[in-house]
Parts: structure tokens; C-alpha cells; sequence
């Protein structure tokens, strides 16, 4: 299943890079970040709710989803809409 994510992963990256290429655009350092925290909290979240659904644990998933799992997504969520204002603007 990782091998999975890790190829998902990789390929999203890559075709960011690509597409950013492609029209000439770039993002600033802090979007990085941000973005990759965001997705580092969500592929935690994701293999501790695996892990706790695993071992019988549904309570402790649920909670990693609302506790790791949504900061996650509002940071990926903050670093688009940063990027997206400021190539607006452009």
C-alpha cells in the first residue's frame, strides 16, 4: 500500500513541477512548506488511522482523522489558495 502512495505521491509532485514549467510559473519557499507539512500530516494521519483500525482502535482513528488529519488538509488547502491569490495578481 505504501509503494502505492509513494508512486501517487511522487507522480503529483512531478506533475506539479511540470505544469509550473510549463506556464512559467513558481512558487515562493513558505508555500513549499506549508504544503509539504500539509502532506506530511496527511500521509501520517493515514497510516496511523490504518494502524489504529488494525488493531481495533476505531475511536483513536477517528480522532487521528479530526485531530492530524484536518490541520493537514487546511494547511495543502492554505498553500493552493496562496499560490493561487498571488498568480492572480500577477
Amino acid at each position: 500500500m505504501w509503494f502505492m502512495i509513494g508512486i501517487l505521491v511522487g507522480a503529483l509532485i512531478l506533475g506539479l513541477i511540470w505544469l509550473m514549467k510549463r506556464h512559467n510559473f513558481s512558487l515562493t519557499w513558505y508555500e513549499w512548506l506549508i504544503g509539504a507539512v500539509g502532506l506530511l500530516m496527511l500521509l501520517f494521519t493515514i497510516q496511523n488511522y490504518f494502524g489504529s483500525l488494525a488493531e481495533i482502535e476505531p475511536k483513536a482513528a477517528n480522532m487521528f482523522l479530526l485531530v492530524i488529519g484536518l490541520p493537514g488538509i487546511i494547511l495543502l488547502a492554505l498553500s493552493w489558495q496562496l499560490a493561487a491569490r498571488r498568480a492572480k495578481k500577477a
